[in-house]
């Protein structure tokens, strides 16, 4: 039997859609310019004996790779206020003819209202239980009424933040809007602003701030972009904490005067910031969203709360 779904998708890329073709690549829209200037990167905490380490099954020390706490100055530059959406990497995908995530395979996004209507309403059928798996009986609506559900539970994870990206491909999208990833500096100062919040909002956790699974029950985890309004940095960047981890352009090293020592440090991992909406646990989540902690994964990686979002230097 043709495999209807690879059908699909060769059909959708062949047809790419020429109001996506022409998306707006203005790098000046939607993004938040922080000026020049030093700000507080790093921390010099301390987790005793490493108890809190043991205590939350952590992998490496807490704090130690955030050592020494300093100020540093950063020339001027763009981030994004939000992160990369669906809608943004769809656009990409298609124009490019670029890798399809994982996850669009599972729930039909790529799937526009064009190519749906190629399909018959029995693989139509098949297609809103299995890949859309709307929560309503199918068996006696017509072409027209499947179509619209299903272009409905399309359209409604346009404002998502895309996820299961690796490193190279958010280098990728970065480059194609004529932007790069941030650096780890500069994706701190955005978060933190110039006195080192410990979380972008300020010095208190607070799990309403931000969607780490352990506050707001979003249907696919992930959580439209910019849906925490008061958990934004002092530069109005959003979801800084929480949503998605994201990824950022340098390798995992040591900061200049630390003294710990780990074969982890090296060009193997890139580094990752933000947290993402999987959760930690409610007693330790705070630990993983404060604005100095470092997390690594190797470049290929991909997760369902692993995303990205986009810098660039301004001349």
């Amino acid at each position: 039997m043709v495999n209807v779904w690879f059908v699909l998708i060769l059909l959708l890329i062949a047809q790419s859609l020429s109001a996506e073709d022409s998306v707006n690549k203005d790098v000046g829209a939607g993004m938040a310019r922080i000026l020049a200037g030093e700000f507080v990167m790093g921390s010099d905490r301390q987790d005793k004996e490493g108890r809190r380490s043991k205590e939350y099954g952590m992998g490496k020390p807490l704090y130690l790779d955030e050592h020494p706490q300093r100020r540093l100055f950063l020339e001027t530059f763009d981030i994004d206020l939000v992160e990369v959406t669906n809608a943004d990497y769809r656009a990409f995908v298609i124009q490019k003819n670029f890798w399809v995530p994982e996850q669009w395979k599972e729930n039909g996004y790529l799937l526009s209202r064009r190519v749906l209507n190629i399909a018959d309403v029995e693989t139509l059928r098949r297609l809103a239980v299995e890949k859309y798996r709307l929560d309503m009986d199918t068996r006696h609506m017509d072409k027209t009424a499947l179509i619209d559900a299903m272009d409905n539970a399309r359209l409604a994870q346009d404002s998502l933040a895309v996820t299961g990206i690796n490193w190279h491909e958010a280098k990728a999208y970065c480059h194609w809007r004529d932007k790069r990833l941030p650096t780890e500096m500069e994706w701190e100062k955005a978060a933190r602003g110039t006195k080192g919040n410990e979380f972008p909002w300020g010095a208190d956790w607070d799990k309403m701030r931000a969607n780490t699974g352990d506050g707001l029950d979003w249907e696919y985890g992930v959580a439209p972009v910019g849906s925490y309004p008061q958990g934004r940095s002092p530069y109005g960047v959003s979801d800084m904490a929480g949503n998605v981890m994201e990824w950022v352009s340098d390798w995992y090293q040591s900061y200049p005067g630390n003294q710990y020592l780990t074969d982890e440090f090296g060009e193997q991992y890139k580094v990752v910031r933000g947290g993402g909406w999987g959760g930690v646990g409610h007693y330790a989540v705070s630990q993983f969203y404060r604005g100095a902690y470092r997390f690594y994964l190797t470049p290929d990686a991909r997760y369902s709360d692993l995303g990205f979002r986009c810098a660039r230097s301004v001349p």
